[in-house]
């Protein structure tokens, strides 16, 4: 597909209409809209077009719902397939066909090892719900309450989920350092930081005075994507397992962000072969549409029935977007696709660190990209800089490019294109970032002392 210039347009009166009445009418817990002025009325693939004419490329993809762009083909068929039959649009936990068949393509893309022994759970329609269940369910299993998660981690909004994320306080809860090569809580980085993050999770399990009792669960993201884009490395993962396993506590994988082909494997669990106890699934999952569910080891299974697990998890139009897309990667190798494509991106996302002194780190996984923007200044490594950051993402969208931010301290630059990227767009989507850092270097407030970027 050919990339579209931004169509320079004078704003429509509707579409300043609507940005006009959207602060008077919502509430100000609205996000995304204060950093992306626009009112979206026509996409596809990785374009958006606004109600004022400009065309953009969509590198936050539903923050990362949608694998294979704004209203693929394949989605859009499975979708008229449901309207068209007359089938029930909604029903709470019935068998259907629809949701047989979602069931069955699920499975069938998971991890041998993982699927042979899986038991489905379908959840409310937000990843947080299936954060939830996860938590209930581990809980319920092993009849203990404590949690282990991890610095930096961002598992929802609801409070199961949120007390089990970054910055939150929850006496069940017992956070545990998470590999950051980059801002090593350690100061050493590398093998070396991943080796003691992983000492000191084991010493505090196995410390009789430690603050730890023995825990019901313990949660972690294969790649953080809010924490900043930062991918877990593997050896570290295998780890995890391995002292989880020993001392039978469950482990659940929230691949809510991750999954779907996002990182270069269908599932990003495969990239270190481990396999958890729980996979948290969610975004990506319902082909644009909202889903949620875990996917549990069957020995886990101990639900008594009744248990409440939300009104909507019967939803046969996600379900069918759901099983279209996992069809649709899986059979066009779009994991595989990304793992090439993401490299090749990274690498020369990387090349700008050379000539740009604020960018202080690129890294991630795939398709998952995050760029850290830093003020240069003495010490190592350098402060993060959410000015800057704001500024660049300012930029980005005044050249026809919608990209997100994250990381500590929204300081990091996330790069979440569909998976059906094509080589052209790909090249687009850096020239326009490339562009909007250098604008947004010589127009962002420095930092006192900060040298100033070439």
């Amino acid at each position: 597909m050919a990339v579209t210039e931004p169509a320079p347009a004078a704003p429509t009166v509707a579409h300043e209409g609507i940005l006009r009445r959207q602060p008077l009418r919502e509430t100000a817990a609205r996000t995304y809209a204060r950093s992306l002025p626009i009112v979206p009325v026509r996409a596809r693939g990785i374009t958006i077009e606004g109600a004022d004419g400009r065309r953009y490329l969509d590198c936050g993809s539903g923050a990362g719902a949608l694998a294979l762009g704004h209203n693929h083909p394949v989605v859009l068929e499975a979708i008229r397939k449901v309207l068209d039959s007359g089938a029930p649009l909604h029903v709470p936990d019935l068998a259907t066909p629809v949701k047989d068949a979602f069931t069955t393509e699920l499975l069938a893309t998971l991890p041998r090892r993982f699927a042979e022994n899986a038991r489905v759970r379908f959840c409310g329609p937000a990843g947080s719900d299936a954060v939830e269940a996860a938590l209930t369910l581990v809980r319920t299993a092993t009849g203990r309450d404590t949690l282990l998660a991890f610095t930096g981690a961002s598992h929802g909004l609801t409070a199961g989920a949120l007390a089990a994320s970054a910055g939150a306080q929850d006496a069940r809860v017992v956070r545990l350092p998470f590999p950051y090569d980059y801002r090593c809580p350690f100061g050493v980085g590398g093998e070396r930081g991943a080796e003691l993050a992983a000492r000191w999770t084991e010493d505090l399990l196995d410390d009789p005075r430690g603050a730890a009792p023995v825990p019901a669960g313990m949660i972690l993201e294969p790649v953080q994507g809010e924490g900043g884009v930062i991918p877990a490395p593997d050896t570290w993962l295998r780890r995890m397992r391995e002292l989880t396993a020993e001392r039978s506590i469950p482990l659940i994988a929230d691949e809510v962000q991750t999954g779907v082909g996002r990182t270069g494997a269908f599932w990003a669990v495969e990239h270190s072969g481990i396999v958890p106890d729980v996979m948290v699934l969610s975004r990506a999952i319902g082909g644009s549409l909202p889903l949620a569910l875990i996917v549990h080891h069957a020995d886990l299974d101990c639900w008594p029935p009744g248990t409440p697990a939300g009104t909507f998890r019967g939803n046969q139009l996600a379900m069918a977007a759901g099983a279209a897309t996992l069809k649709y990667v899986r059979e066009n190798g779009l994991a595989g696709r990304a793992a090439v494509l993401g490299a090749r991106m990274l690498g020369q996302l990387q090349g700008l660190a050379a000539t740009h002194h604020c960018v202080g780190d690129v890294r991630g996984r795939g398709l998952m990209i995050g760029v850290e923007l830093v003020a240069p200044a003495p010490g190592d490594p350098a402060p993060p800089d959410p000015v800057l950051a704001a500024a660049v993402q300012r930029e980005c969208l005044s050249r026809g490019l919608i990209v997100e931010l994250g990381g500590r301290r929204s300081s990091v630059v996330r790069l979440l294109p569909p998976l059906t990227l094509t080589d052209e767009q790909a090249a687009a989507v850096l020239d326009r970032f490339a562009d909007a850092l250098a604008a947004a270097e010589r127009t962002a407030p420095r930092r006192s002392g900060a040298d100033p970027c070439p």
